[in-house]
């Protein structure tokens, strides 16, 4: 697939790790030139004091200094004036992903409404391998929410659906991701054996957000980068990143991490698309152009029933007309058909799905859109 460079995109630091504030290093970025953002700010935890285990051990807890607000009220305007920001970076059909707890998500989503980004599901981060509640004084904390929002209600956002459903099986891909925590040779260390990060992210998440909403080629922005985890999946998936991190222990790890993974090949990057994206081919424009003819008979899956083409585009068999779906679902019994997998024609003795000569056409269309006007 191949992906136009704006003039904007032209200017951007790609594949860089930036240093400093994310709200000023974003707004030195040129607008519009952003396809997708994914943000893990600041949880805003709110906790006081250590955490204990029950023997009394002491839990790696997120206490940073970059975690601390003053109030609810600071946390907002520091909400807003990021989210601000990353709005005037997005492409008119970007998206953006955020992640959060039940400390910050609600007022995330407020905010992001506000300013008329348009919310298209919030996704739960089911952990399989939740951190206990120590105290057992609340539920075990088991999961977080990502919302993934269009910069706005017009957006023509990116959605793989198809490649969605097929890294589940087959299955359409629900709202709901079982994922377990960064845990194992995953954790990246810092020079003591301790946790780099407190918060970072796996790559599973990562994986399915990036396969999910972006193209190869895009370009994706993370202003809370961290230990780089979006930056290793996008590099790993054939994205350009742009990471924006102000503490200098974290763009040591992110650099050197981003720096082993290695690009999958072009063959490996492509997924399978969406039926929807495919250019509409009415069963009629078959006929016109003489790749079926008015009375040719077809066939349906099994030889169980045949119908005949009329000139303009519909069918007739055993008494019914209509639309190659209409009639297949008619002769069924069933409430739909997709006619262009059900009719088949024969050639030289051999049943052919009519699929093959929509598949003809199109190929003949992309062949002249990818000629220069």
């Amino acid at each position: 697939m191949t992906t136009k460079t704006t003039a904007a995109q032209a200017c951007l630091p790609l594949n860089q790790i930036l240093s400093g504030d994310c709200i000023e290093a974003m707004n030195a970025l040129p607008a519009g030139s952003i396809d997708l953002i994914f943000a893990d700010p600041p949880y805003n935890l709110q906790l006081k004091g250590e955490l204990l285990r029950p023997d009394n051990s002491l839990v790696d807890a997120v206490n940073d200094h970059w975690d601390q607000f003053s109030s609810f009220a600071a946390y907002d305007s520091f909400t807003r004036d990021w989210l601000t920001a990353a709005k005037r970076l997005l492409k008119p059909n970007g998206a953006i992903w955020v992640i959060g707890s039940y400390h910050n998500v609600f007022r995330l989503g407020a905010e992001l409404q506000n300013q008329g980004y348009w919310l298209l599901n919030d996704v739960v981060w089911r952990k399989s391998n939740p951190m206990p509640n120590f105290k057992g004084k609340r539920l075990t904390n088991a999961h977080e929410t990502l919302i993934w929002a269009s910069r706005d209600e017009a957006a023509k956002y990116t959605f793989n659906y198809e490649a969605l459903k097929a890294l589940n099986d087959g299955i359409q891909m629900r709202s709901d991701w079982v994922i377990p925590l960064c845990t194992g040779h995953e954790r990246l260390k810092d020079e003591n054996g301790d946790k780099a990060h407190p918060t970072q992210k796996p790559e599973a998440l990562l994986h399915r957000v990036i396969v999910a909403t972006t193209n190869p080629g895009d370009v994706i922005l993370d202003p809370f980068f961290g230990t780089g985890t979006t930056g290793a999946v996008a590099k790993m998936l054939g994205r350009d990143f742009i990471g924006i991190e102000r503490e200098e222990s974290y763009r040591k790890v992110a650099a050197a991490r981003i720096d082993r993974v290695r690009k999958f090949d072009a063959s490996a990057l492509e997924i399978t698309g969406s039926k929807r994206a495919e250019p509409r081919v009415p069963f009629g424009q078959v006929v016109e152009r003489g790749m079926l003819r008015p009375g040719e008979e077809l066939f349906s899956i099994g030889n169980r029933y045949k119908a005949k083409v009329r000139a303009d585009g519909t069918l007739i068999g055993n008494d019914v007309k209509g639309s190659i779906h209409q009639v297949g679902a008619a002769l069924e019994g069933a409430p739909s058909c997709n006619g262009w997998t059900y009719w088949h024609f024969k050639r030289d003795g051999k049943m052919v799905p009519i699929d093959i000569l929509r598949q003809q056409i199109r190929a003949e269309m992309e062949a002249d859109n990818s000629l220069p006007h």
